[in-house]
């Protein structure tokens, strides 16, 4: 009875750890990798932008901060990763524990400059990386100098393997279909003691993944999803075979038939500075927040 008490005691113990640890992941950017405004446009979309609209529209990237740490995990190194982390800062983060890359397309590692010795000069900051991500990092520069300095330490990722951060916190790499010129592409299953989330930035289409999207939608309780642009009438001066993402339309489309629960997960994400949806205005984004659906917002915390 007594070794039973005990075990009972351990057992309230370890749940209420879980229950009080704070995991939080925090939007630090929304737009697609040139930002915005964006070099040479002119038009409406970035012409004469605020200085709170400026700062809104900063390169997709997601951090993840655990048990109220002065570290934080970032999802991408954005051009814009030294104004990102000046607002992890502001919340009382002082380190970057980690940095896990998706693919080599610039919105999504040219951050990484950022810790050379032109700059921050890091140590050793673990980069998580995929094979032929690692590759190319090692075997062009100026990245394979980061590598020379000690600036960053590589961190092999397998696909579908999971990486423990802590006890109930984990990270989980997932092939996804896109223009890999230069390294594949992931998407990261990121999972905190309760809750967990999709950060899938980049996809060529849907249909072209071999994984139903709507399976992870059920699986997740955020999924932060690729919404680059919103029809394909956007930038009718590019040929869009060349850039194919799910269009916004194509997505409301294919969740037509989603719960309304399963609807509220979905955040969209890494936006052109041409799609209608950063404008809140916008009949666009009127359309899909009453569809259920949200917008991803600069500073937005989940808890996990």
């Amino acid at each position: 009875m007594q070794k039973r008490y005990w075990a009972f005691l351990l057992l309230i113990g370890l749940l209420g750890s879980a229950q009080t640890r704070s995991v939080k992941l925090r939007v630090l950017g929304t737009v697609q990798d040139a930002g915005a405004p964006q070099l040479a446009c002119k038009k409406k979309c970035c012409r004469n932008l605020s200085l709170v609209e400026k700062d809104r529209r900063k390169g997709s990237s997601l951090a993840l901060q655990v048990s109220e740490g002065t570290q934080a995990y970032l999802f991408d190194a954005s051009p814009d990763l030294s104004h990102q982390f000046a607002t992890l800062m502001e919340n009382g983060v002082e380190h970057i524990a980690g940095i896990f890359l998706t693919h080599a397309h610039m919105g999504h590692y040219a951050g990484l400059l950022q810790l050379g010795r032109e700059a921050y000069n890091s140590t050793l900051v673990p980069v998580f990386a995929m094979p032929r991500m690692q590759a190319f990092l090692q075997k062009n520069a100026p990245w394979e100098q980061l590598i020379q300095l000690q600036n960053i330490d590589l961190k092999a990722l397998v696909a579908d393997q999971q990486v423990v951060l802590e006890e109930g916190v984990q990270v989980q790499p997932i092939l996804v279909p896109h223009r890999d010129e230069y390294s594949e592409t992931v998407a990261y299953w990121i999972q905190g003691p309760t809750k967990s989330a999709l950060y899938l930035p980049d996809i060529d289409k849907w249909e072209r993944w071999g994984t139903p999207i709507e399976e992870w939608i059920r699986r997740v309780d955020y999924a932060f999803l690729d919404a680059t642009f919103f029809d394909g009438q956007e930038i009718p001066h590019r040929a869009m075979d060349e850039i194919p993402h799910p269009f916004v339309v194509e997505s409301l489309q294919r969740f037509e038939n989603l719960s309304t629960a399963e609807r509220q997960k979905i955040y969209f994400i890494h936006l052109n500075h041409t799609n209608p949806l950063l404008q809140t205005h916008s009949d666009a984004y009127q359309k899909v927040k009453a569809l259920g659906y949200h917008v991803a917002e600069r500073g937005d915390v989940f808890s996990l």
